[in-house]
Parts: structure tokens; C-alpha cells; sequence
């Protein structure tokens, strides 16, 4: 039997078959057997869901980490929400990963398909100019003085 160990910081959130655990002190945990779980910032926020590629990956979670009447619900929302997207995508690499993330998702392999997902939302946020806060962040702390002040 295989285990993972993870190391989780005070405020982290994780979410194991269904259930938000958020730790308060730094812990170190081992998962003995098959769970269902994200962790830090592979969780999405309901609010966070604000692109068509954001709300494939929110409905994708729900059907991989949700109770489950909300994972079958996810699954559906995902099979429309990457239909509408690919139907308006002019990169077919985009649609050959959203096909992909797909299949990995009705063979009950989520967690693939979140990862595949990721990279849409990575190409999305390039097509429509939009930066990660954390980017923004590391850039703007490498800015010249005179330029960090008037940013």
C-alpha cells in the first residue's frame, strides 16, 4: 500500500471526500489510502469560477471532491461548459485538452482532468491579458524604486 505524506501550513484549506479541513497549525499528514482531495491553491472558490475556463475547472471539482448529488452535477456542468467553450475556442490544442480532460473526468479520473484544465485557464488568462495576482506581485517587488511607487 502506498501513502502520501503532505505538509500543510496554519490557514491552509484542504477538502478530503467532500469535507473542508483547515489546519491551524503547521501539520504534517499521511493519506494511508484512496481518498478524494485538493489542497492550498488547488481549490477554487465559488467566487474565484469568473471565466468560462474557471467554470469548467469549479464544476470539474465538484464532481471530483463533492458529495454525491454535486458530483454528478459537476460532471453535467462540465460536459456543457466545455462544449460552449470549444464551440467559441479558435485553438484546437485547447479543445484537444478540453476532450481530454473529459474523458479523464467520466473515467473518473478528476484529478487528471483538473490538471489539464489548469493549463486552459493558463491560456485563457494570456488570451484576455489576464495575470496572476502572485505574478503581478513578484514583478511589481522587482520594479525600480521610482517605478514601484508610481505602480
Amino acid at each position: 500500500m502506498s501513502t502520501l505524506v503532505l505538509e500543510l501550513r496554519p490557514g491552509e484549506m484542504m477538502i478530503v471526500n467532500g469535507a473542508p479541513i483547515r489546519f491551524r497549525t503547521k501539520t504534517r499528514l499521511e493519506l494511508t489510502a484512496h481518498a478524494r482531495f485538493l489542497f492550498g491553491k488547488q481549490i477554487m472558490a465559488p467566487a474565484d469560477a469568473d471565466s468560462p475556463a474557471r467554470r469548467i475547472y469549479f464544476a470539474l471539482q465538484s464532481a471530483y471532491i463533492g458529495v454525491d448529488d454535486e458530483r454528478t452535477r459537476g460532471l453535467i456542468a462540465a460536459r456543457e461548459l466545455i462544449a460552449a467553450f470549444k464551440q467559441y475556442t479558435t485553438s484546437a490544442l485547447a479543445r484537444e485538452i478540453l476532450d481530454r480532460a473529459l474523458t479523464a473526468a467520466e473515467e473518473d479520473n478528476c484529478y487528471l482532468a483538473l490538471k489539464l484544465v489548469r493549463r486552459i485557464i493558463r491560456h485563457e488568462d494570456s488570451v484576455l491579458c489576464r495575470a496572476d495576482p502572485e505574478v503581478l506581485a513578484a514583478q511589481h517587488n522587482h520594479l525600480p524604486a521610482f517605478a514601484a511607487a508610481s505602480a
